[in-house]
C-alpha cells in the first residue's frame, strides 16, 4: 500500500498540470507583438534608408562619370586644336620659304638659259659650261 501510495504520489507530480492563463501573460503577449511590429517598422525605415543611399551613390557615380567625360573631352579637344594650329602655324612658316625658293630655282633656270645662248656664241663660255656640267 505504501508502494501505491508512493507511486500515485509520484505520477500525480510528475503528470503535467495546466497552468491557469492570466492576464498578466495576454499583457505579455500584446507587448510582444507590439514590440515585434516596432522592430519590423524599424528594419522597413532602415531598408528605405539603404535604398535612398544606393540612388544616392549611383547619382554620385552618373554625377562624376559625367564630369569625367566632359573634363576628357574637353582635353582632347583642345589637344587636337593645339595640333591643328601646329600644323597652320608650320605651314604658313613653310609657304614664304617655298616661294622664294621656286623664284630662285625660275631665275636659275633662265640664267641657265642665257649661258647655254651665249655658249653657242663664245667658245670660252662653252668650256667652261661644260666644266662644270651644265651643258
Amino acid at each position: 500500500m505504501k508502494l501505491f501510495l508512493l507511486l500515485t504520489l509520484l505520477f500525480s507530480i510528475a503528470l503535467p498540470k495546466e497552468v491557469p492563463f492570466t492576464q498578466e501573460d495576454r499583457d505579455r503577449i500584446i507587448r510582444l507583438e507590439e514590440g515585434q511590429k516596432y522592430l519590423q517598422r524599424q528594419i522597413d525605415d532602415l531598408k528605405k534608408q539603404i535604398d535612398e543611399l544606393k540612388k544616392d551613390t549611383q547619382r554620385q557615380f552618373d554625377e562624376l562619370r559625367t564630369f569625367l567625360y566632359w573634363g576628357f573631352g574637353i582635353l582632347f579637344g583642345g589637344m587636337g586644336i593645339l595640333i591643328g594650329f601646329v600644323i597652320w602655324d608650320r605651314r604658313t612658316a613653310v609657304e614664304p620659304v617655298a616661294r622664294k625658293i621656286r623664284e630662285i630655282e625660275e631665275r636659275e633656270e633662265k640664267l641657265e638659259k642665257v649661258m647655254k645662248k651665249l655658249a653657242k656664241k663664245d667658245p670660252e663660255i662653252e668650256k667652261i659650261l661644260k666644266e662644270e656640267g651644265i651643258t
